[in-house]
């Protein structure tokens, strides 16, 4: 049986929605994906080693907090700026601080700037990678190891970047589920 008419109009549109529908699910993670390859928008790379090749150029490299508007801890970089030669390992840490007294659990976004030094700005270790959780007054150092890949002074962009700047901004989650049980658990506990 072939539609015609009003109902062969109702299954385009419906499939018209329904192709919409999958393309704006589908958007973000390839967005996610295509950042990541990129570096672009300066979302960063992920090493799982140092460079094999340090060079005597050296850059330097700037550090950026911030906190989503309803989050409570106190974020900040421990130290602002450090210069590193290109490929060199460097560590840098942040310190957050909980002032409330219930734990607090954050996870951070990050970039770099500018955006063409993001694909050459290599993370091996870092705080963002994982959610954290702070106790009540809880105060804490979080580490980031990386370092800016060699090919940067090769390519025809990237190459003119003589300072970059990663930034982070942290943000408030749900606590992980031991956390919340400990939390409600805590406000059941009555004495008689």
């Amino acid at each position: 049986m072939a539609l015609s008419g009003p109902g062969k109009t109702v299954v385009q549109l419906v499939a018209v929605v329904v192709t919409m529908g999958a393309l704006a699910w589908a958007s973000v993670p390839f967005y996610d994906w295509f950042c990541r390859v990129t570096g672009f928008g300066g979302t960063t790379a992920v090493a799982t080693a140092d460079s094999a090749d340090v060079l005597d150029r050296t850059i330097k490299i700037k550090f950026d907090a911030s906190l989503e508007r309803d989050m409570p801890w106190t974020f900040k970089p421990v130290e602002r700026e450090m210069e590193i030669r290109i490929g060199e390992t460097g560590l840098a840490f942040y310190e957050a601080y909980n002032p409330t007294d219930v734990p607090v659990a954050g996870q951070a976004s990050y970039n770099v700037f500018p955006y063409e030094a993001g694909g050459f700005f290599n993370k091996i270790e870092c705080f963002c990678f994982t959610e954290q959780v702070l106790e009540p007054g809880e105060r804490v150092q979080m580490p980031v190891t990386f370092f800016v890949d060699p090919e940067i002074v090769t390519d025809r962009d990237a190459k003119y970047v003589h300072s970059i700047t990663l930034s982070y901004t942290f943000y408030q989650i749900d606590l992980p589920e031991g956390f919340a049980a400990l939390e409600t658990g805590a406000g059941n506990n009555t004495t008689n």
